[in-house]
């Protein structure tokens, strides 16, 4: 039985859950595939619109499972280099998906997991949730999750956290920008809930634009050429048939068609 479910509601709004609980929903070779197939699932699917990461249980995600880790211990070099290779494609996949992402961390997210939780647009949690980038503590480093993490707590944190392993709670999460919500754990669905709401209520494409603008500009020195480069993509999206049928929708004070 998989243990990655995939779901789509009637709004287009996607589920991906790791349904792993008696394992604290650690992760091995196989279910970073299923991980991995199913952002692409969702990805490649028009009708979706939204995708939501959840798992059940008490954790979000213990990390690396010890079955695969032990496995792991006796790879050769490039069996190790393949293992990598395949998480960094899967965090790729679910880091640059074209929809908004949300990840619901309910419990304790550990190594890896922390990566998830960084490759996602948002991320609401409970007071439940913890963290720990604990790879040091075996000899191993967060090098794969790396320019993730990095991304989403800045270099001085990730400087300590990398390091110490310290195990760090739900509120130093949402200080450090990791977590971008914290919300008492009966409250996560509703929440979340009316995230989705929020964005269901905007353009489909004019949000996978505004989600790919970010990627664009994000770190770059302001040139001309960058000037540009955003002129062009407002231009663009104003004369395409989403961004005329909202001008016109606002014009009339009527909801736009994507609204349902």
């Amino acid at each position: 039985m998989s243990k990655v479910t995939y779901s789509v509601d009637d709004r287009g709004v996607a589920t991906i859950t790791m349904n792993n609980p008696d394992k604290h929903n650690a992760f091995d070779d196989v279910i970073i595939a299923e991980l991995h197939s199913a952002f692409d699932r969702a990805n490649d699917n028009a009708d979706v619109r939204v995708v939501i990461l959840a798992a059940t249980g008490k954790s979000f995600s213990a990390g690396a499972d010890l079955n695969w880790m032990k496995r792991m211990a006796s790879y050769t070099r490039e069996e190790n280099l393949r293992d990598s290779v395949a998480l960094a494609a899967m965090l790729k996949a679910l880091n640059f998906m074209s929809k908004p992402t949300i990840a619901r961390v309910q419990g304790a997210a550990f190594g890896g997991a922390v990566g998830l939780v960084s490759c996602c647009d948002m991320a609401v949690g409970s007071p439940r949730a913890s963290f720990s980038l604990s790879e040091v503590k075996i000899g191993l480093i967060p090098a794969t999750i790396s320019p993730y993490v990095i991304a989403a707590i800045g270099q001085r944190a990730a400087r300590r956290y990398f390091t110490t392993a310290e195990r760090f709670k739900a509120d130093v999460a949402l200080q450090l920008g990791l977590l971008t919500e914290l919300v008492e754990e009966e409250a996560l669905d509703t929440r979340i809930n009316a995230l989705v709401d929020s964005l269901l209520a905007n353009s489909p494409a004019a949000v996978q634009a505004a989600k790919q603008l970010v990627f664009t500009v994000a770190e770059r020195e302001i040139t001309d050429g960058l000037i540009q480069e955003t002129c062009e993509a407002i231009a663009n999206i104003r004369v395409s048939s989403e961004g005329q049928e909202g001008l016109t929708a606002f014009l009339e004070k009527r909801a736009p068609s994507w609204v349902k």
